[in-house]
């Protein structure tokens, strides 16, 4: 049973809404986050990078660094920039981009579901990175980033959204990069209260991006408990906040592989072990995609190919073995190219599928990069039967979307 619940959000004025909302600070490049901070004194990057208007440099991460982001925040509080809904809502939220559309509900979910498994994860966290992102919350005491969730489609939950987008949407606006983000908040009860008892039947609940926000709150959940022997559950830590989309409202795209050399081998001789384990065939200088699981596009020295995984190469009966990411590395980056460990060698390079093909060309057309890899996209069938199998995903199998805003809705974890 998943815990699924209203809040009282903390979100920006109408007015400013398109001025405070903000892609996380790592999705800008140094130039362009400067001109950000200087021109837009609203965007919520003040707060994610306050060091720009004293000019005392703090080390990201650093106890210094965090008291001046909680310091930030409180000020666009107080500056009226941010205000907090007077009742619990559910938030229904809306992206579109090029020819995407995908819609879901912002909510808080229960850190007992993350505990108790009802919250089912396919990836890997760091111990270490888990206990940096609990200091920034012990500090900070909010979340500006909803996590990524999915859960099986659900027709009384569409039908309650569907009439929900009927009605004119509190924040309508599109940012620089084409993006259009709409909001309808939900504060009428019986609507809630009907979203709230779906969610209470769903047996599981799938993470599809931030395992690593979900351990720390987790975490963060158990430490304030531990100091409050009289907690009653219902205290804001034991809570954090998630965007809730059905399993029809998430793309899933391919995660590529470019690698720096082939390992000192003659383009001859590397297509000759790879032949070992593949059926290869060289398709020209037209891009080709992979069009099925198991089968690999190739780019290397001004030509595309294609790769058949061959019958018996991979495990069948192991959920992870039979991942074309696994069977990547597994079958080519281990074996043949000497890359053991993909978080660590320099010599690799991942780009995700919303790039396109024609970013791995370019990698390898600049001399940037050697060879390019091109994935069939992780089905939602796969990740959940990863999960629910108690496995493990290889880094970087995925790159889902949406990509959702910082400071667009926020939930205290101090309420």
């Amino acid at each position: 049973m998943a815990k699924v619940l209203p809040f009282k959000a903390i979100r920006p004025t109408i007015d400013k809404v398109s001025l405070v909302a903000s892609r996380a600070v790592d999705g800008y490049k140094s130039p362009e986050l400067k001109l950000k901070l200087m021109e837009n004194p609203y965007t919520f990057l003040h707060v994610i990078n306050p060091d720009f208007y004293d000019g005392k440099k703090t080390k990201p991460g650093s106890a210094e660094r965090l008291k001046k982001t909680k310091l930030a925040f409180d000020d666009f509080v107080k500056q009226g920039y941010l205000l907090q809904d007077e009742q619990a809502g559910y938030y229904i939220y809306q992206q579109r981009k090029d020819n995407l559309s995908f819609i879901g509900i912002i909510a808080i979910i229960s850190i007992d579901d993350y505990d108790n498994g009802t919250i089912k994860i396919h990836e890997q966290t760091l111990t270490e990175r888990e206990e940096k992102l609990k200091e920034y919350l012990e500090v900070c005491d909010f979340n500006a980033e909803p996590v990524l969730f999915s859960f099986p489609n659900n027709q009384r939950i569409e039908e309650s959204i569907n009439e929900i987008i009927k009605q004119k949407a509190e924040y309508d606006f599109t940012t620089t990069d084409k993006i259009r983000h709409t909001l309808w908040p939900i504060f009428d009860k019986k609507t809630c209260d009907a979203i709230q008892n779906e969610f209470e039947k769903m047996p599981a609940i799938y993470i599809a991006d931030g395992h690593h926000r979900s351990a720390s709150s987790a975490l963060l959940g158990k430490s304030r408990r531990e100091k409050n022997k009289n907690y009653t559950g219902e205290e804001g830590y034991n809570y954090y906040m998630g965007i809730f989309f059905p399993e029809n409202q998430l793309k899933i795209f391919d995660f590529n592989r470019v690698v720096k050399d082939i390992n000192g081998l003659s383009t001859e001789e590397f297509i000759k072990k790879l032949s070992e384990s593949f059926e290869v065939e060289k398709k020209g200088t037209e891009i080709y995609r992979a069009n099925k699981l198991h089968n690999f596009s190739m780019y290397l020295e001004g030509n595309w190919y294609s790769l058949n995984a061959k019958k018996g190469s991979y495990h069948t009966d192991n959920p992870v073995g039979t991942l074309d990411a696994a069977i990547l590395t597994n079958k080519i980056l281990s074996p043949i190219l000497d890359i053991h460990d993909l978080k660590t060698d320099k010599r690799i390079g991942f780009v995700s599928g919303i790039k396109g093909m024609e970013e791995l060309k370019a990698q390898v057309d600049t001399g940037k990069m050697k060879v390019a890899f091109g994935l069939y996209p992780v089905s939602m069938e796969q990740l959940k039967h990863i999960a629910d199998t108690h496995n493990i995903m290889p880094p970087k199998s995925t790159w889902v979307e949406p990509k959702m805003r910082s400071g667009l809705v926020i939930y205290s974890l101090a309420d």
